[in-house]
């Protein structure tokens, strides 16, 4: 006789399935035709970074590493602030609701904690407008080459200048000049 457990409690179960390296769920990560990044592998050709998966795979993480932890110790200061602040709050709402039964309105309505967070960050931030970029400006392109190879590049032209001052000052080598025409 085989088992057979219904669809509705096969959805609700609690049991995921270890993927590869003892990773919990499927993996997330996107294939190399859909990555974005590129890297230069020389010779002026582009590819897809490869990306090392993470070290703590399959370990679950604790509540404490995941969740802000209280700073000070119950009862303390910070902790009746809090309280005084909730019977405010308690008492003006058992006010208001006792006016609406007498037929009155409430007094003073305070604006809503979202309104108010809305506005106090509107004051707070200091944004500026994205500044548009100069007219007729392109941005460089990516030449493709590697580090290697660009700093082979820079070097070789560092080189062909110190070369055409030598011969335009008459000097014999690089030392003899004021300032120094190559990084090494």
């Amino acid at each position: 006789m085989t088992e057979a457990y219904d669809a509705e409690v096969m959805s609700r179960s609690q049991i995921k399935k270890t993927g590869e390296g003892g990773r919990i769920g499927a993996e997330r990560k996107k294939s190399a035709p859909e990555r974005r990044r590129m890297k230069a592998v020389g010779g002026g050709k582009t590819e897809p970074v490869e990306y090392k998966p993470r070290k703590d795979i399959g370990q679950q993480r604790q509540a404490s590493a995941r969740t802000q932890q209280p700073e000070q110790e119950r009862g303390s200061a910070r902790e009746k602030q809090l309280a005084a602040a909730k019977a405010e709050r308690k008492k003006a709402a058992q006010a208001r609701i006792a006016a609406k039964k007498a037929g009155g309105t409430a007094t003073a309505a305070k604006p809503k904690a979202k309104e108010a967070e809305k506005t106090a960050t509107k004051l707070l931030s200091k944004k500026k407008a994205a500044s548009a970029p100069a007219p007729g400006y392109k941005a460089p392109k990516a030449s493709g080459l590697s580090r290697k190879e660009r700093l082979a590049q820079t070097q070789k032209g560092e080189r062909l200048l110190r070369d055409i001052i030598l011969q335009k000052t008459g000097k014999k080598s690089e030392k003899e000049l004021k300032h120094k025409y190559t990084s090494r």
